[in-house]
């Protein structure tokens, strides 16, 4: 808890900076317009779920570098299934779906049964997902074109809230998936027995929990999200290239999780705290687009210094939390 409100202080901070350097110091209203604003939401809405989704194989202790590739091989395979081949939209929302259960099942069962490293599944993905979406696309640019207005709107519609002002769908979204998400987490004997694996999995697994099939189903959740994330990114810009299409992405999630206080050793994090984490990414990369005195060209030097000074700070507290409390008595009274 103490670590949340830390970074929503944090994020408090960046958002008052950021107002006083684009808006207050230069006339201008670009950080506080209805626009910016709306889209700011919807970005953090967006990334968020797919962040939601990489918190849960952090905390079995796990990682998914694949995130983006997932984002891309989804999010240029649905229009271009839907479109391209003509096919009924719930047959590619179906395909869709099936997809994604089975890059999570594949993941799982790799690092499960053939006991290989996450980081290197994952990364296996990265390469292989992108590789193949550029391959049956032809690096060819797939989307709607003006179709699909309706499923559209659950990424770039909007709750009007005032008159300049509207509540984007993505947030709604993602409300829900947070609350399942901390519901399974917290009131289901399986969120425990993901926390206690992330703890210590052979106590885990001496205990009587099954941690081989806790692990498949943390990356199925992930793989599910990244494909939902996906499909609402590609719903919202319209168009996706298989180039670049989710590029980076899986930075942000982990960015995002891992200051939202999800250890990387695995076994603690919180749904809300990955929520206010993926705010203060977002912010951050609004603030180096807007705040002239920051060039543009260092965002991914400053994602990555974030990430940095979250792993220092989850081994930092990892020490003074775990120090034993009979050595420094014993060091005080030998002194």
């Amino acid at each position: 808890m103490k670590r949340i409100i830390g970074i929503f202080t944090l994020l408090i901070v960046v958002y008052l900076f950021t107002w006083v350097m684009s808006d207050l110091l230069t006339g201008r209203q670009s950080f506080l317009s209805a626009y910016n604003q709306e889209n700011l939401l919807r970005r953090t809405a967006l990334f968020g779920i797919i962040g939601v989704g990489v918190a849960f194989v952090i905390i079995t202790g796990g990682i998914d570098l694949s995130v983006g590739s997932v984002v891309c091989l989804i999010g240029v395979g649905f229009p271009w299934v839907a479109v391209e081949l003509n096919q009924p939209v719930w047959f590619a929302l179906l395909l869709t779906f099936v997809v994604c259960l089975l890059i999570g099942l594949t993941h799982g069962i790799l690092i499960t049964l053939l006991r290989l490293q996450p980081f290197v599944v994952t990364l296996c993905g990265l390469l292989l997902y992108r590789g193949i979406t550029r391959g049956f696309t032809n690096d060819q640019t797939a989307g709607f074109k003006d179709e699909m207005q309706g499923l559209r709107w659950l990424a770039n519609g909007e709750i009007p809230i005032t008159a300049e002002f509207g509540l984007p769908v993505p947030c709604l979204i993602l409300a829900v998936v947070a609350t399942l998400a901390a519901l399974f987490l917290n009131r289901t004997i399986y969120g425990r027995y993901l926390l206690a694996m992330g703890n210590n999995e052979e106590a885990a697994r001496f205990s009587g929990i099954n941690t081989d099939l806790m692990t498949i189903i943390a990356y199925v959740i992930c793989a599910m999200l990244s494909g939902l994330g996906g499909l609402l990114f590609v719903l919202d810009t319209n168009s996706a290239q298989p180039v670049d299409f989710g590029n980076f992405y899986e930075l942000f999630a982990i960015a995002a999780a891992v200051l939202g206080g999800c250890s990387l050793r695995g076994g603690s994090g919180t749904i809300f705290g990955v929520i206010i984490g993926t705010a203060l990414i977002q912010l951050l990369r609004n603030m180096i687009t807007l705040v002239d005195e920051i060039p543009q060209n260092i965002e991914f030097a400053v994602i990555g210094a974030v990430i940095l000074a979250g792993a220092i700070g989850d081994e930092i507290a990892r020490k003074v939390f775990t120090r034993d409390p009979k050595a420094t008595i014993n060091q005080g009274s030998d002194s």
